[in-house]
């Protein structure tokens, strides 16, 4: 009897895991997504008088590497808080700088975590640095006109490029020292090479490529525009298959991909819009717990969903049950980011002095364990200058 009631149970536990029973650890990960953020505590770091973290990325387990508005990239020790500000690498006398410099947008890693792409001198130009030094590799010019917004890496070697001009560029990136050699005129100090895109596409009717996510499972890259358009190109050929029109038209701004659960997420200016990979139809959209302050940036952590706000918030959606994650109170979970640092000025005293301004997350990012969140941003008026930037654990 003893030995039949310990099948029953046997049976009931594998029913239980289903899919999961040769992936053990897959069912763990699940299981800590949607548990961990309940348990989150913030860290907040003193970064002096930078303005806006735009982007950022993990680079080992106790650093991640930013970039800012004003066009610096750091590597921040998130355990001793040492802070090292890498040398943006500089242009060719060739490369002509884009209007109104707006900083460095996008960080991007390439599969095997041996470089690290970025923003240059010139905001509508690339840099790529070698991991984990940072030394310089190259520095992409000609590719665009306009501030560089997203960067997409399709491989080891190749990566994309799309920014504020409508454009989008494909280069190639060898991490090969003996092509020092062979490229000496083109050599800057300390060494790294000036590259030409090898092709540039004017991304049709978009209004400013705004992010971008590659679908290896297809081999497709996915391009939002500001116009509330998801345009799909075919990363091999390099050409345009699909445009959709998104159903929230304000403030498309961000973009990521579930490979797994073959789902792209876009943050709008009050909603979070769901769609299906394989169809590209819109699956479900929706409403922000903030509304009107904008989502500002979204990640996939297994089928939890991470909602960075304009409003100083970060939520967290359950994809599977179809709500947003809630506290053992009942109330939805929310973690909601300190003041940081703001800049005191003569147009904070004519214009903002008397509203209080949070700050917007408009970047986050998971450690690998996926037991650590990095949030970092600044205040959302374009006029504000100021930061925050904080580790959740």
């Amino acid at each position: 009897m003893a030995s039949s009631s310990m099948d029953i149970l046997k049976y009931f536990q594998k029913r239980e895991i289903g899919s999961y029973l040769r992936n053990p650890h897959k069912l763990i990960a699940e299981r800590l997504s949607h548990q961990i953020p309940g348990l989150f505590a913030e860290r907040q770091y003193n970064i002096g008088s930078i303005n806006k973290i735009f982007a950022s990325k993990w680079v080992s387990d106790r650093q991640v590497v930013f970039g800012t508005k004003c066009n610096k990239l750091v590597v921040l020790d998130l355990l001793s808080e040492q802070m090292v500000n890498l040398p943006v690498l500089k242009c060719s006398d060739e490369s002509r700088p884009a209007d109104c410099p707006c900083g460095i947008h996008s960080i991007a890693v390439n599969p095997s975590a041996t470089l690290l792409a970025t923003g240059a001198e010139h905001t509508n130009d690339v840099a790529v640095y070698r991991l984990p030094t940072f030394d310089p590799v190259c520095v992409g010019e000609s590719g665009h006109n306009d501030w560089i917004f997203d960067i997409q890496w399709l491989d080891d070697e190749f990566l994309v490029t799309g920014s504020r001009d409508s454009c989008m560029a494909l280069w190639c990136v060898k991490d090969d020292e003996d092509s020092y050699v062979s490229n000496m005129k083109s050599l800057q100090v300390p060494e790294y090479t000036i590259k030409k895109p090898l092709t540039i596409k004017a991304c049709d009717n978009a209004e400013k490529v705004r992010a971008l996510a590659y679908n290896e499972n297809v081999n497709e890259l996915a391009a939002l525009s500001l116009n509330a358009q998801l345009h799909i190109w075919d990363a091999k050929t390099f050409s345009k298959i699909d445009t959709r029109r998104l159903p929230n038209p304000k403030e498309n701004v961000c973009l990521a991909i579930d490979k797994e659960m073959r789902m792209y997420a876009i943050g709008s200016q009050s909603h979070v819009t769901y769609i299906d990979t394989r169809c590209r139809k819109v699956i479900k959209s929706v409403l922000s717990k903030q509304r009107g302050c904008g989502i500002r940036s979204v990640s996939f952590n297994e089928k939890v969903v991470t909602i960075g706000t304009g409003a100083g918030s970060v939520l967290f959606y359950d994809f599977s049950a179809g709500k947003y994650l809630e506290c053992n109170c009942g109330h939805t979970c929310m973690l909601n980011v300190g003041k940081g640092w703001l800049r005191e000025d003569e147009t904070y005293y004519h214009y903002f002095m008397d509203q209080d301004y949070p700050n917007a997350i408009y970047t986050h990012c998971y450690n690998d364990s996926g037991t650590k969140l990095f949030t970092a941003g600044g205040p959302l008026p374009a006029g504000l200058h100021g930061n925050y930037c904080g580790l959740w654990q």
